[in-house]
């Protein structure tokens, strides 16, 4: 067994243990597309070189773009349409999207040269560097421009149970995190619980909820006792969207900020198309132009991928020393090579 089936074999595993309950419900609703058979072909003879002056050389016909839903979500595609049309119209290239249920099988399928350009979680990157895809952040998300991308793992509990007030208390209890490939949902609440002197695998009850709004929701609903999901979700999202109502769940812990979730692209692609693709969804794929571009008509339909996000702003590998800190910290073995 080699060292990426065996990681692959270990987040599947994980995800795959929970089959009850709200948590597990979620996970299994999330919409599945087969992934992408790997790619032959190119269409640019070399030396094409278009109008534009960009050389188009060994350029292929299509590309395909993943993503993992944060959330329970049959329409992801949907939130990613603006990017993909952007990409489409500037670049004169097909974007074919595949949606993972899971954060590995996006790692699979981009170190397997199936996917070409993938929005990742800060650890998903990780854990995909690691097991060999030759990847390059282009940007990290964010909701506004002028903002350092980066966001919070929250320690969550009803706000009516009166046994947990702090992170020591979570010891012995029902604790859903997200998935074993999550950021927010599972490396730093790991590091945490280590902190507090609890084991993530022996000293609390895990159960793997699928996505971050079933762990809270497992949370309100009392499937788990307790939960950790990303700071949006708990402090806007499902409260906007009516699931919870506020003051129904509290905040007992609060991560470290977290480096922003990138989405990065192969260096196996032709250089020229990753520059391409580089200034496009720097400069393009944002609320501003796509309103500009007419691409929609106002910010409330503006909203790109399923955050809901501005855009994204640069970032580089470096960027995310300090999610490979943490992992050294916990001693995942899903951080290593």
């Amino acid at each position: 067994m080699t060292a990426l089936t065996a990681l692959l074999t270990l987040l599947a595993a994980a995800c795959g243990g929970d089959d009850d309950g709200e948590a597990g419900a979620s996970a299994a609703a999330s919409t599945t597309t087969e992934a992408p058979a790997a790619k032959a072909g190119t269409s640019a003879p070399a030396g094409s070189v278009a109008g534009d002056g960009v050389d188009r050389s060994g350029w292929p016909d299509s590309i395909v773009m993943g993503a993992v839903p944060s959330e329970e979500s049959s329409a992801l595609q949907e939130s990613y349409a603006k990017l993909l049309q952007v990409i489409e119209e500037d670049l004169d290239i097909e974007v074919e999207f595949f949606q993972a249920t899971d954060y590995a099988g996006i790692i699979e399928a981009q170190v397997a040269g199936r996917v070409d350009l993938a929005q990742y979680g800060p650890f998903s990157y990780v854990i995909a560097k690691n097991a060999g895809a030759d990847i390059v952040p282009i940007g990290a998300i964010v909701e506004d421009p002028e903002e350092k991308p980066g966001y919070q793992s929250y320690g969550i509990a009803r706000a009516d149970n009166a046994s947990v007030s702090t992170l020591a208390d979570f010891a012995g209890k029902t604790v859903c995190f997200v998935d074993p490939g999550s950021t927010s949902g599972y490396l730093y609440p790991s590091a945490g619980l280590l902190a507090e002197g609890i084991d993530p695998a022996t000293g609390v009850k895990p159960v793997f909820a699928g996505g971050h709004d079933a762990s809270v929701l497992a949370v309100n609903n009392g499937d788990c006792e307790v939960g950790f999901a990303f700071d949006d979700m708990v402090d806007n999202a499902l409260i906007e969207a009516g699931d919870i109502k506020a003051g129904d769940i509290k905040t007992v812990w609060k991560s470290e900020v977290i480096a922003g979730s990138p989405i990065a692209v192969s260096n196996e692609l032709p250089s020229t198309l990753v520059d391409e693709l580089t200034r496009v969804i720097l400069e393009e794929a944002n609320q501003e132009r796509l309103l500009e571009r007419g691409i929609c008509t106002d910010v409330a339909s503006c909203g790109l991928t399923d955050e809901n996000a501005w855009g994204w702003v640069p970032v580089d590998d470096a960027f995310y020393d300090g999610v490979r800190k943490v992992c050294e910290q916990t001693k995942s073995a899903k951080c290593e090579n």
